[in-house]
């Protein structure tokens, strides 16, 4: 966070009181708070996004007068469980497309030394990491890829589990470095 000063100078006040202020307004609204140094840091709550209330349909379009956010939450708080237990992990290759996962994401891994059949996990088989959905065939752990094109993972040696599958985190592109990089061709 900027010092007192900074934050003057970034919202427009004249004088350095009113960013005390409005620092102090922050900080009992649970936006701010109090940092080594007499610095400010920003809490989990000031980094909260609105949910709206009503889900929008991946069919045919329908109103959307009236939708509000019905509740705030931080994208920490909505994918991670233990925070101190996750790592992000980038995913290569298009053996898990049929489930959604694609090459370049993010996978959100907690981790974990045992998972439950069918969830997603990140492992190491015989010493190479991979994603796949755990399973057994009788007693004998195997991982399923989500690509017909992809065969079964039965382990000639090794099987640990590295950790579950919480979420995967995709960034598309944005229209605007495109649009910089066409306008600069121009010329």
């Amino acid at each position: 966070m900027p010092s007192y000063a900074g934050l003057r100078e970034v919202v427009g006040f004249r004088a350095k009181n009113a960013a005390v202020k409005l620092a102090k307004r922050l900080a009992e609204a649970g936006y701010l708070k109090a940092a080594p140094g007499g610095k400010l840091a920003p809490t989990d709550r000031f980094f909260e996004l609105p949910i709206v209330e009503a889900r929008v349909r991946a069919g045919p379009p329908e109103d959307a007068a009236g939708q509000v956010a019905a509740e705030l939450v931080t994208l920490d708080a909505f994918l991670l469980d233990a925070p101190s237990k996750t790592v992000l992990v980038r995913v290569k290759g298009d053996s898990m497309r049929d489930a959604g996962i694609l090459d370049g994401d993010l996978a959100v891994v907690e981790r974990a030394e045992t998972a439950k059949p069918g969830q997603l996990v990140i492992a190491v088989v015989d010493d190479e990491f991979t994603l796949k959905e755990l399973r057994y065939e009788g007693k004998q752990p195997v991982l399923v890829p989500r690509n017909g094109e992809y065969a079964i993972i039965r382990p000639n040696q090794t099987l640990q589990i590295f950790g579950i599958v919480r979420g995967i985190v995709r960034r598309y592109p944005s229209a605007r470095p495109q649009a910089r990089r066409n306008a600069g061709a121009s010329t």
